[in-house]
């Protein structure tokens, strides 16, 4: 996934993943690589081939929603909030499961958290 101890680079996936957490308005060192690696191996496990869709929902639940908009559009980041809506009322989606990623990782923004009704506890 990183490489071999930094050898051989990051992995064409985290690669990707942090070209579109960036384009989503966030640095990718600002994310822990480990959360990083989980939301590649998420991806695997739904049977998809490609990361990308998975930052917007990242950046967003970690910047919250306004500071999200303020890098996005106010469409881009209703976009997110509709996703996360429909994720926290199907249950157990990939979407579903980034969100318990972010509030794991104790990264989620407390507005997320607050606007979707979720527990931490």
């Amino acid at each position: 996934m990183l490489g071999l101890f930094g050898l051989f680079g990051r992995s064409k996936e985290i690669q990707a993943l942090d070209f579109a957490i960036r384009a989503e308005g966030l640095h990718p060192r600002l994310v822990p690589d480990a959360v990083k690696m989980t939301v590649v191996r998420l991806v695997r496990d739904a049977g998809l081939d490609d990361v990308t869709p998975a930052a917007p929902l990242l950046v967003h639940c970690i910047v919250g929603p306004d500071e999200h908009a303020a890098s996005v559009g106010p469409d881009g980041a209703a976009a997110v909030t509709e996703r996360i809506t429909v994720a926290t009322e199907a249950g157990d989606s990939l979407d579903a499961r980034l969100v318990l990623l972010c509030m794991t990782a104790a990264i989620i923004h407390p507005d997320v958290v607050e606007d979707h009704g979720l527990n931490r506890g």
